[in-house]
């Protein structure tokens, strides 16, 4: 979510998660519209909303077919979409340096958002409906355990470390990488459940005010693509100890240039627990990889400990590559969302509106069944 992308370049029609994210851009492109409508600056100042478009580049022939076939299927998915040379991409982005044999997929239509304008946004509608008593912000309250009647043993609500919530309908479990040990305290030992969502340590690095490069869209290099992180086009950083898939680093090039005019560079992703410690090697490895694409750079000293800042997180990974969206097997009244792993932001929108037609019981915009528990995990109902 720290890079702002609402993107579809990076999907694949036909897959579990195309209609749910075609819903969801389709709902930040509401909101969008709604904030222009509705507030001065409109929704680039409230959301940092930016038009920018994508480009997802490769860098040699193999990686441009490979563009040009995926060029082609999300043209027939109606999604608007043009793969360029790379004296078409270098016109187009003219800091970008790719090969002659290579180029990139342009979707004009793809955009960018602010993670905390956005967050912030929401935040301040959600607090127009405490006077209601229908909102209460609850940070640093770490849930406990459920509270069930006594009679019926049905969930009635949450029992957090300062307070107790009754939920009328439903109670929701949507804490990302975290779900895994929170359902566990909450089901206790005997329950058969387990969600198999586990952390994956992302670092981004970000430049304020950086005025050596400019960029016209939101850009990814095509490994980020895979969200195994295990292909041939990022490159990996070996654990000094188990030299497992599981310790090593992927490192993928992203771009983007906020509202601000801060430069976000990345990705990173490895399995680390949720380790928070910056890395500096990963650090300059992200630098490094950004220096590939972008020659301008190369010329730039950069002092990691300096006024720089380094935005760590622990992304929701599903080894299945959708998330996890659905009432708790055997429980009517509890669901769990969680498993987006990098696509949180933009699929956010999509699965609030799923999991509220969930509850409600309206039929869902988009097919509950492909995120559904039941039946996809082992020891589940």
């Amino acid at each position: 979510a720290g890079q702002g992308y609402v993107w579809m370049s990076h999907r694949t029609p036909g897959s579990d998660t195309w209609d749910l994210a075609v819903r969801s851009k389709q709902l930040w492109e509401d909101l969008a519209a709604e904030m222009d409508g509705l507030r001065a600056g409109g929704a680039r100042e409230s959301l940092g909303w930016m038009k920018t478009g994508s480009l997802l580049v490769g860098r040699t022939s193999k990686e441009l077919a490979t563009l040009e076939e995926k060029t082609k299927v999300l043209s027939q998915a109606g999604i608007n979409a043009e793969c360029l040379s790379a004296s078409s991409l270098h016109a187009l982005e003219p800091a970008l340096c790719v090969r002659n044999d290579g180029g990139a997929m342009f979707l004009p239509e793809d955009r960018q958002i602010d993670v905390f304008q956005a967050v912030s946004l929401i935040e301040k509608i959600n607090r127009s409906y405490s006077p209601k008593g229908r909102y209460m912000e609850l940070y640093n309250d770490p849930a406990m355990s459920l509270i069930r009647s006594e009679v019926t043993g049905r969930v009635e609500g949450v029992q957090t470390s300062k307070n107790i919530l009754y939920g009328r309908k439903a109670t929701v479990v949507a804490s990302g990488a975290w779900t895994r040990s929170l359902l566990h305290s909450f089901l206790g030992p005997n329950s058969t459940l387990d969600i198999p969502v586990k952390p994956r340590k992302g670092h981004l690095l970000v430049l304020e005010n950086f005025d050596m490069l400019k960029l016209n869209h939101g850009i990814m290099e095509l490994g980020y693509v895979d969200h195994q992180g295990d292909n041939s086009h990022s490159i990996h950083l070996s654990s000094t100890s188990n030299k497992d898939e599981h310790d090593a680093a992927s490192i993928s090039m992203t771009a983007t240039l906020n509202t601000k005019g801060h430069l976000v560079l990345g990705s990173s992703r490895e399995f680390k627990g949720f380790s928070r410690e910056v890395d500096k090697s990963i650090l300059k490895s992200i630098w490094d990889r950004a220096g590939e694409f972008f020659p301008a750079i190369n010329n730039v000293h950069l002092d990691i400990d300096e006024d720089k800042e380094i935005r760590i997180g622990h992304r929701p990974y599903m080894p299945d590559g959708k998330p996890v969206i659905g009432f708790v097997p055997d429980m009517s009244n509890v669901l769990i969302a969680t498993g987006h792993e990098g696509s949180g932001l933009a699929l956010a929108l999509g699965t609030a509106e799923m999991v509220t037609d969930m509850i409600l019981g309206d039929p869902g915009r988009v097919d509950f069944t492909p995120f559904s528990i039941e039946n996809r995990f082992s020891g589940t109902a």
